[in-house]
């Protein structure tokens, strides 16, 4: 396997990895306004992922970052053709984030209202936003001959793309509404669970319909491979939620959002960005990479650093694992 291959299946690891985890915490973004019924709610769901949202986003930095220095071509091909979502979904990241460090600074009502609104929007449009600029990627955009996108933004908004978009949407959700279920107790708790196999439901058929249609335009033995094990998780996550293994449900939606990315990267290989103008111009893992001597700098630093990053994380889940509920919430951060 030639070192651009290498590079590509990280690539794909790191958003696997990105998806997996910021998944659930835009889902229970999300969820501030769908589950909770008061302020002290809010403020539990908030804490469930306080120590960990930053961390998360640590995997969207490292897989841009390896996108730009493995595969230049397909980095500025892809941030200038999609640069008004993406800027979209950066500054929605950023006032994300400002949003969970701000809420509590102030008691007055108004200002802690107005920012659990903006992490509700800001975690609902890079979910659904996501969706879109990989359906495009996988299903192919305008590129002419000198691998520049020459189409515009509405041609991002085809069918395809948006309803990758929705799966996204309804699968983070559902994704972090399981999570809620096994990091809660109380009313809380049990509330995600009933919220979780109505998404999930919702979540099953859109993710059928776009799975099978990725497979049936540009699939193949191991694509189809990946698409039964996401649908055979995402059923069983819903049993398992349905008796109450919040554990298990947790695992296995996670499972969901690894085999349906997995099978949108192997659908995808060997080209990183396909051209719907001329098979000849889309970008490939060979004419889109780094040198080979860039390549091989860059998997030694991978080799060194990565560890050390699952590791702090690791240990951060774990520091973390207990559960929370309105009980654990002081009266005067209540609100």
């Amino acid at each position: 396997m030639e070192l651009h291959d290498v590079w590509f299946v990280l690539i794909a690891v790191l958003w696997i990895g990105y998806f997996f985890l910021e998944g659930f915490d835009f889902g229970v973004g999300i969820l501030t306004k769908l589950l909770a019924r008061d302020r002290t709610e809010k403020r539990v769901l908030i804490n469930t992922i306080g120590p960990v949202w930053d961390g998360n986003e640590v995997w969207l930095l490292t897989a841009a970052g390896a996108t730009f220095a493995a595969f230049p071509e397909w980095y500025a091909t892809l941030f200038s053709g999609f640069y008004l979502p993406l800027l979209i979904i950066l500054v929605c990241l950023i006032v994300r984030g400002v949003g969970f460090e701000y809420r509590a600074k102030r008691p007055e009502e108004h200002w802690q209202r107005n920012w659990e609104t903006a992490i509700f929007w800001t975690s609902l449009i890079p979910a659904f936003l996501w969706g879109v600029a990989f359906g495009n990627i996988v299903r192919g955009v305008k590129i002419d001959e000198h691998f520049d996108y020459v189409g515009d933004f509405w041609d991002l908004l085809n069918p395809y793309a948006l309803l990758g978009g929705l799966v996204t949407l309804t699968l983070f959700t559902f994704h972090g509404t399981v999570f809620v279920g096994l990091k809660t107790v109380g009313g809380i708790r049990e509330r995600a669970r009933k919220l979780a196999l109505r998404l999930g439901l919702a979540t099953a058929v859109l993710a059928l319909i776009f799975l099978l249609w990725t497979q049936a335009e540009s699939g193949d033995g191991k694509s189809l491979v990946a698409l039964v094990v996401a649908v055979v998780a995402l059923v069983a996550a819903l049993v398992a939620v349905n008796v109450g293994r919040e554990g298990w449900a947790f695992m296995l939606s996670g499972l969901t959002i690894v085999a349906a990315v997995a099978m949108l990267f192997l659908t995808l290989f060997p080209n990183v960005m396909p051209s719907s103008l001329n098979d000849d111009w889309s970008l490939t893992v060979s004419n889109a990479s780094s040198s080979p001597y860039t390549l091989k700098i860059m998997t030694w630093c991978a080799g060194i650093a990565t560890p050390i990053v699952l590791l702090y994380q690791s240990w951060t889940y774990w520091v973390f694992r207990k559960r929370i509920g309105t009980q654990h919430i002081a009266a005067d951060v209540a609100h």
